[in-house]
């Protein structure tokens, strides 16, 4: 039954009041014949079997992986307003998020005590769409949703299908292409701060099987004049180097900017069942004063970070008999740092120190599904994967990209020594076997492996194995052991940076100050992580997970003090620092995640999700001593609801509880175990949705962030020349317009 357009008058402005008034009729106790939400999301029911490709690469439900999964379908990204990738992890229980904290990569987060984006595997259409050499990449409004049809989430690691990266779980953005006729949208909004947003998104399928979608979207945001709302934080202070010298005296230093800009753009052609072809580019651009205090940068915004990520592939799938399905897939991706990105900062003495990056990676593989009998799956693959990198930094003018590293012909600035742009190439040849097996009704089995052979560092061998229980139709158990690694991305590996003066020794070197040095002999991260969970049904409407996991990550790569001060053949390095392997970390941790949808009246109807997360741990650097985890709360709550009248009027409320937040910075180096805390807040959020206008294909969105204009920070740096705790940004709104056709 279609429901009519609903305009907001006074007539439905009291139906809005008379619905308010709840009946306590749950969902499955709706009377026949009543209306149906047009709006609803599935029922938990179908959502917890969904079919998701993220934890196995084939299609089975989220009760069949032995994994923590988590599915958002297109409905809910919509409602809960997860406009892009940062949105929803931030909602994600075990989920820590620090927004707007790295001049790099943005957002830092981590993910149930795994830190950044390269341990997190991000896929679009089961293919990585990050960076191509695993190193840090931004997830912020670049990886807008517009596209999705679902987002599958798996906790915990799968490199035993998916090597390298998928250290602390796997993200898969599942788009949509039209079965028939065609479908889309556009939207466009404004908002506080100079923000300003359009998206689209047009699929359409033809005769004999063909399908093609397309989208994109373009998003700017000037961001909140901090230094307006946090004066204490941002007070004008001189522009001052390293040795001492004053470039910008405190009464001509510029105001504070931190804007941002984003785009992307998607093409998938779809031929058959046989034939699928996808392209996919993501561009960031912030500032690179990103997180920095007043004294240590210049807020300008000709000096950007703007990264850009390109990704193409091709998946041919075929059978080789009845019982035994194949995939072939080619994909190819490449992210760069514009070479007009620069730093103008303490370490680059304040002159312009500009940026180049490049990381490349081709890739083939070709996985197979044997059905073998009615309760055994096998799935296989083999691959080769082939990287190139290029790490350029602190480089006195921009990189020429028509000419090799080694002909640049850089001179470290205030001197005549050379400067070296770092380049390498690398292979790694894979092999991965899982087979599953359904023993009974109640119980199945999951078994995996995975040989991985670099060119650089070596073999890695990684088990999976994992059990389902359903001990009733009320309660599933699933139990798994999962072992992963991390190859040392290229800017860990090869970035060198810092400054010279152009003072010298008295035996006639030069004397280089806030360097980090290249460390070729880094070995990979190895982990392993057990978890268990919970999910009890308690109803047809609602539904609680607990999930307990421990993990431990030895080799752990991070930054160390350098012996290494004659690296630069004509300096002396002043305390120069490299990325080095350095003991170990471990932590356990619990997330309880609750979920209710429920109709208050034959007019409302709504659905309810909260979360709870705790988790403990230690850092050992290998000297013995063990710190606090960095960038970790540990405790976090995070509830949402949206409430439903009819198919009208939508209403999100979200509210963020996050506790004490240790920072990277060490209270003291000599009185372990303490870090820096940055001081718990609370945060709230409401999306309000007027729907059916325009005949009927419109949506009026009222977004606002931060609802009661609570100051609150960020943890962010681990040196002294960033925010300990990095502002957060003020009150802020975005009216946007929806039109679906």
């Amino acid at each position: 039954m279609r429901h009519p357009q609903y305009r907001l008058n006074a007539a439905v402005l009291a139906g809005l009041l008379a619905g308010l008034l709840p009946v306590g009729t749950a969902w499955s106790q709706v009377a026949a014949g009543s209306e149906v939400d047009s709006l609803a999301t599935l029922s938990l029911a179908e959502l917890m079997n969904l079919p998701v490709v993220t934890a196995s690469r084939q299609m089975e439900s989220r009760d069949q992986s032995p994994a923590h999964v988590l599915v958002f379908t297109r409905e809910q990204i919509r409602e809960r307003r997860y406009r892009n990738l940062a949105d929803l992890l931030e909602d994600l229980p075990g989920v820590d998020f620090m927004r707007g904290t790295k001049s790099s990569a943005y957002n830092h987060f981590t993910v149930q005590g795994f830190a950044g984006p390269n341990r997190l595997l991000v896929l679009m259409d089961g293919v990585r769409v990050g960076n191509p050499a695993g190193g840090n990449f931004p997830v912020a409004e670049n990886l807008a949703l517009y596209a999705a049809k679902q987002v599958e989430v798996v906790y915990g690691p799968a490199a035993a299908l998916y090597g390298a990266d998928a250290v602390a779980g796997v993200v898969n953005i599942v788009t949509d292409v039209a079965e028939s006729g065609q479908t889309g949208w556009v939207s466009v909004g404004a908002g506080r701060f100079g923000s300003r947003e359009a998206a689209f998104y047009a699929s359409k399928a033809y005769a004999g099987g063909l399908a093609v979608a397309v989208g994109g979207h373009s998003q700017r945001d000037d961001r909140a004049p901090l230094d307006r709302f946090y004066p204490s934080d941002f007070p004008a202070r001189n522009a001052t180097t390293l040795g001492g010298t004053v470039v910008v005296p405190a009464a001509n230093r510029e105001a504070y900017t931190g804007g941002i800009r984003s785009h992307s753009a998607f093409a998938r052609l779809d031929v058959g069942a046989q034939w699928s072809f996808g392209a996919y580019r993501h561009v960031f651009r912030s500032l690179t004063s990103t997180g920095d205090k007043p004294e240590t940068a210049l807020y300008l915004d000709s000096a950007p970070w703007l990264t850009q990520t390109d990704t193409v592939w091709a998946k041919h799938r075929f059978s080789l008999g009845g019982d035994v399905q194949a995939e072939l897939v080619a994909d190819y991706s490449l992210q760069t740092v514009d070479p007009s990105s620069k730093y103008v900062n303490i370490y680059t003495s304040f002159a312009d120190g500009y940026e180049y990056t490049r990381a490349e990676r081709v890739s083939v593989e070709q996985s197979f599904n044997w059905r073998v009998d009615s309760r055994h799956r096998v799935q296989a693959g083999v691959g080769v994967q082939k990287f190139k990198a290029i790490e350029g930094h602190t480089l006195p003018s921009p990189y020429d990209t028509s000419k090799s590293p080694a002909d640049q012909g850089f001179l470290y600035r205030n001197t005549n020594l050379p400067l070296r742009v770092h380049d390498a190439s690398s292979h790694n040849l894979s092999a991965y076997a899982q087979l599953q097996s359904d023993w009974h009704s109640e119980w199945s089995t999951t078994a995996g492996l995975r040989l991985d052979r670099h060119s650089d560092y070596g073999s890695s061998a990684n088990p999976r194995v994992g059990v389902v229980w359903r001990p009733g139709a009320a309660h599933l158990l699933k139990v798994s052991y999962a072992a992963a690694f991390r190859a040392p991305s290229p800017e860990e590996s090869l970035s060198s940076f810092g400054s010279f003066d152009g003072s010298k020794t008295a035996t006639g070197l030069y004397r280089g100050t806030g360097f980090r040095v290249p460390n070729f002999n880094l070995e990979p991260e190895k982990s392993n992580t057990l978890s268990a969970t919970w999910d009890w049904r308690l109803s047809r409407d609602a539904n609680l997970e607990v999930h307990a996991y421990h993990s431990r990550i030895r080799n752990l790569v991070v930054t160390l003090p350098s012996t290494d001060v004659n690296a630069i053949p004509g300096a002396l390095l002043i305390s120069p620092e490299s990325k080095g392997n350095a003991g170990e970390q471990r932590q356990t941790g619990l997330d309880v995640l609750g979920r209710y949808q429920f109709r208050l009246s034959r007019a409302w109807s709504g659905d309810l999700w909260a979360s709870g997360s705790w988790i403990s741990g230690r850092l050992d650097e290998g000297d013995g001593v063990k710190w606090d985890l960095p960038f970790i709360a540990q405790h976090k709550y995070k509830l949402g609801a949206t409430f439903r009248y009819l198919d009208a009027v939508s209403i999100t409320p979200q509210v963020l509880w996050v506790g004490d937040t240790t920072n990277g910075r060490k209270r003291d180096r000599n009185a372990p175990p303490d870090r820096l805390v940055t001081p718990g807040y609370t945060v709230a959020h409401l999306h309000i949705g007027w729907h059916k206008l325009a005949d009927g294909r419109g949506t009026l969105w009222f977004d606002v962030y931060n609802l009661f204009d609570r100051r609150y920070y960020a943890a962010h740096g681990a040196g002294s020349r960033t925010f300990f705790n990095m502002p957060q940004q003020p009150r802020s709104w975005m009216l946007s317009f929806d039109y679906r056709f």
